[in-house]
């Protein structure tokens, strides 16, 4: 076969895989419009306040427990997705290491809630969220995401989704039944579970093996760059609303934060996909072109959104949060930077840096990132100027930071951007 035939074999796979990855988002799209305005009415901004500090806490154990493997597992497996059986021992040392790192956590949440009263009161409730965390990373998508069969990883999702969107309207009446949205993920993502894993051992040949406890220690050593980098994002995207939680008590502006948070995450997860399948395309073919088509044709409706959002912030918010939520629209309007900066900021992250073997710079990124939101945050503190609008500026500036460092590094190394069909030419 020549190198244009697999160049044109591997786009197509980018293609559908990049065409499965939207199905999820617009699924992911489709059950938030319906969910979270109905959810907003039940709850009501002090007990959605609730839920939303109870999920922005189990972003940190989630992203211990994955531990990075989501990206140093799926390059493991683009290397070696021909060799069933070193599959079966990457699977089986990921999921120990994952077991392993949930206990530490939930001896952690345990101390936590004995030290954080506003956490000792709902003790169960966040041990709820934390078990449907768990069982939600367990999912091996690094292994589909390397095989670059993203439709398992859609079909899974889409089904959980819609199970959950379906009991949330059949079950949740009122604010006293909160408890049913971590409990109703328990139940999608264990049943979730146990069917992927008996694809992977039927269809796929991949199952749990006996190995040496020494695997699971490199496993962890090998994928923890790539954790710092992700814990590092996990600072601050999602302290804010712990902040918010632990200083407000019980009060509603955390539910005000956490609701105009949901909308900006909501945008941010569109813009993903492309960078999540570009991931394993770009490691293995280098086709930097393919980066700057991606960002000429996207980048100028992603800006012109932004404005129109900005113009239109509160009433979009009393719309489709409720009447209750018109304060919302001061902080989504200071996070609509984030919007703005995401989606160049992914793709010249590991997607583009990788390639150039300059994947340490991205991790970088996020470390200044981190370093700088939480010199900011202690200057808050110290000045008396924790809000919910400030924490939202400060959420901006520090992806604006992360972008123009990436940026810059691109920039800098531009000339390693060497195509992938020159560099097999070269004699």
């Amino acid at each position: 076969m020549s190198l244009r035939n697999k160049m044109n074999g591997t786009r197509s796979v980018l293609l559908k895989n990049t065409l499965m990855l939207y199905i999820l988002q617009f699924s992911t799209y489709f059950f938030s419009f319906i969910v979270v305005p109905y959810e907003t009415r039940v709850l009501g901004p002090v007990i959605f306040g609730l839920v939303g500090a109870a999920t922005a806490a189990m972003v940190y154990f989630q992203n211990v427990i994955d531990f990075g493997f989501i990206l140093s597992g799926t390059a493991d497996v683009a290397r070696h997705k021909e060799d069933k059986a070193y599959l079966s021992r990457l699977f089986t040392a990921v999921t120990l290491a994952k077991l392993l790192l949930a206990l530490l956590c939930a001896l952690v949440l345990l101390g936590l809630c004995q030290i954080i009263s506003v956490w000792g009161d709902h003790t169960g409730f966040y041990f709820l969220f934390f078990l449907s965390v768990f069982l939600g990373s367990l999912m091996p998508d690094y292994l589909y995401r390397g095989l670059e069969q993203m439709e398992v990883i859609t079909v899974r999702a889409v089904c959980i989704k819609a199970f959950f969107t379906v009991m949330i309207f059949v079950l949740l009446r009122d604010s006293s039944q909160y408890w049913l949205i971590p409990v109703l993920n328990i139940i999608g993502n264990g049943v979730a579970f146990g069917c992927v894993y008996l694809h992977l051992k039927r269809k796929m040949g991949i199952t749990f093996c006996r190995i040496p406890f020494g695997a699971v220690g490199k496993t962890l050593r090998d994928s923890m760059p790539f954790f710092f980098s992700r814990i590092a994002t996990t600072v601050y995207t999602a302290t804010n609303t712990v902040v918010l939680n632990i200083i407000s008590g019980t009060g509603a502006v955390t539910g005000y934060y956490t609701s105009a948070d949901k909308l900006i995450t909501t945008a941010k997860s569109g813009m993903s996909p492309i960078s999540d399948s570009m991931y394993p395309y770009m490691v293995k073919n280098r086709d930097f072109k393919l980066v700057i088509k991606t960002l000429k044709l996207l980048m100028p409706l992603i800006l012109a959104g932004c404005v129109v959002v900005g113009i239109f912030a509160r009433p979009l918010c009393v719309w489709f949060l409720g009447a209750e939520y018109g304060e919302a629209a001061h902080v989504l309007r200071v996070m609509l930077p984030v919007v703005a900066v995401i989606l160049p900021s992914y793709i010249l992250g590991f997607p583009t840096l990788s390639p150039m073997g300059l994947a340490k710079h991205a991790n970088y990124s996020t470390i200044v990132g981190s370093v700088f939101y939480v010199c900011a945050i202690l200057v808050l503190f110290a000045t008396q100027h924790v809000t919910m609008i400030t924490l939202g500026a400060l959420t901006s500036a520090t992806e604006i930071l992360i972008f123009l460092y990436r940026l810059i590094v691109v920039i800098h190394y531009r000339d390693r951007m060497k195509p992938v069909e020159q560099k097999e030419e070269t004699p």
